[in-house]
């Protein structure tokens, strides 16, 4: 399975992620799943969700591609960390499979060349999530359909920041042809264009548009509430 045809789908576009963190009021999967269709009627190109389940329900509801992942935990790799949980998300009827793709081991002791072979065995693609360029570049070596720049930030040795890595993007597109989404902190319009002009493919926004429960903190903060 290629990734040229979803590539070209996703090119100069929005990706939503519609997620939730643990306890989160929002974390429910009927009304993630009404999270992705407004998503689907705002323009979005595709959405990024986290969950087997909530994978199955959305690719039920909406006609948009469905980046799934899996978070278990919340240390080490942990985005999609084992070959089982890639197929878990295949199965439930993912487009692509998203999974950390850091230097850091991963629980079951096996690659994530092993988890690329696997998902493209089973007919899906791989979105690779990456903290640094040389990430990246071995990614992209052992088959990842997409580049995410997800984890920059959140990885020992990573610049810790509030905007986008905006750098890592523009050096992601210049050392590999495979695409380049640019994800993490884009908070407003004008960066998700910026993250383009800086050689993205296509632009994943989270937080910024379906987390009210941090958006509320935001202003509360400032307010010194």
């Amino acid at each position: 399975m290629t990734a040229t045809p979803l590539a070209a789908t996703l090119a100069g576009r929005l990706i939503v992620s519609c997620q939730a963190p643990p306890g989160d009021a929002m974390r429910h999967t009927d009304t993630l799943v009404r999270m992705t269709r407004a998503a689907q009627d705002g323009g979005a190109a595709a959405v990024r969700v986290n969950e087997p389940e909530v994978v199955a329900a959305t690719v039920a509801a909406i006609g948009l591609p469905v980046i799934g992942l899996w978070k278990d935990g919340d240390t080490g790799v942990y985005i999609t960390p084992t070959v089982r949980h890639a197929l878990a998300l295949v199965e439930a009827g993912a487009a692509v499979v998203a999974a950390d793709a850091t230097a850091r081991p991963r629980p079951d002791g096996s690659t994530f060349a092993d988890l690329v072979a696997a998902v493209h065995g089973a007919g899906a693609l791989v979105m690779a999530d990456v903290s640094n360029v040389t990430e990246g570049c071995e990614a992209a070596r052992q088959g990842a359909d997409f580049l995410s720049t997800t984890l920059s930030g959140y990885v020992s040795g990573t610049p810790r920041q509030t905007a986008p890595d905006l750098r890592l993007v523009t050096e992601l597109a210049a050392a590999i042809t495979t695409p380049v989404v640019a994800e993490g902190r884009i908070a407003t319009p004008a960066q998700a264009a910026e993250a383009l002009a800086a050689g993205a493919s296509s632009v994943v926004v989270g937080t910024a548009i379906t987390a009210p429960t941090a958006l509320t903190r935001l202003y509360v903060t400032e307010l010194g509430g």
